[in-house]
């Protein structure tokens, strides 16, 4: 049974919300993550507030974490969340002392993005376009294409306003992480789809909403519908384990990167804030170069 959420942790998530105006999807992890430590410490050291814990009962936690077999990539996570939140603490003056310094992040195994071959989509593209009759298979289609079209978030396609895209521009307004902003190029054919989209929203529901997508009932898109949906699908032309829209937005970059686009034009694209995220891509086309090199090379 969960406990209530403490007074430390509904003031720090309510700072992420209104000052950080970090994405819900962020703050349910911070949340979660913090009501996970604090039912463990409550528990276990009986202690009432996690600004009370030592960095002893940190790491305590953690191992406990391990021991469940819990990944490291989803530790370090965690770990993150409570460094945030004790350095939230001390700059308001809720605690004096800090045990994050002391709390070390777990190595992370590097894990290759994965993505759909370019031949695979194009098929899965044809498809879609040729069976787009009802709702569903008509947002199916749109999800796909813009996901690959631009590399955008789950969280961006959801939140897409009619008023973001810019028709005579030929671009599109995204909202990213952390309130950031960014424009992204859009072809033609990508236009045409939004434009034929909308026009049959407003005609098929009487109830319009400023979002671009909806669902069949003309309702604001929500996470589970388009994973779904976008999974549903991909599973017609991937064996891969994963098959969710995130691994558009991968083929997206490792698609562009095999075509000779700069590590840095994907970066802006995908909205990263760091270039060493996106270079994670640049390990996908070096394991290609040396596939074609095997098929290749008389001596290899």
């Amino acid at each position: 049974m969960s406990l209530p959420a403490s007074q430390h942790i509904t003031g720090f998530i309510a700072y992420l919300k209104y000052e950080k105006r970090y994405s819900n999807h962020t703050i349910l992890a911070y949340q979660g993550d913090l009501e996970a430590f604090q039912e463990y410490i409550v528990h276990m050291y009986q202690l009432s507030q996690p600004g009370e814990a030592g960095y002893q009962v940190v790491r305590s936690w953690l191992a406990t974490l391990r021991e469940k077999g819990v990944t490291a990539r989803s530790i370090n996570r965690k770990i993150s969340t409570l460094k945030s939140f004790f350095k939230y603490l001390q700059k308001t003056g809720q605690v004096t002392e800090n045990p994050m310094p002391k709390i070390a992040s777990l190595k992370n195994k590097k894990r290759l993005p994965t993505f759909i071959k370019e031949n695979d989509l194009e098929t899965l593209k044809t498809t879609l376009t040729i069976a787009s009759e009802d709702w569903k298979s008509l947002n199916a289609n749109l999800f796909i294409q813009l996901f690959y079209a631009t590399g955008m978030r789950r969280a961006e396609l959801i939140s897409l306003k009619e008023r973001d895209i810019d028709f005579g521009r030929k671009q599109i307004k995204i909202i990213g992480k952390g309130n950031k902003e960014r424009i992204l190029p859009i072809d033609d054919p990508m236009l045409l789809l939004l434009k034929d989209y909308i026009a049959l929203k407003r005609k098929t529901f009487s109830e319009q909403i400023e979002e671009v997508l909806v669902t069949e009932k003309g309702k604001k898109l929500y996470p589970k519908y388009v994973y779904l949906l976008v999974r549903a699908y991909l599973s017609n032309i991937s064996t891969l384990d994963k098959k969710s829209p995130h691994v558009l937005r991968h083929s997206f970059a490792t698609h562009l990167l095999n075509h000779g686009a700069e590590i840095n034009a994907i970066k802006e694209l995908l909205g990263h804030t760091s270039l060493a995220a996106t270079q994670v891509y640049t390990h996908t086309t070096i394991e290609k170069l040396k596939e074609e090199y095997k098929k290749s090379h008389p001596k290899a």
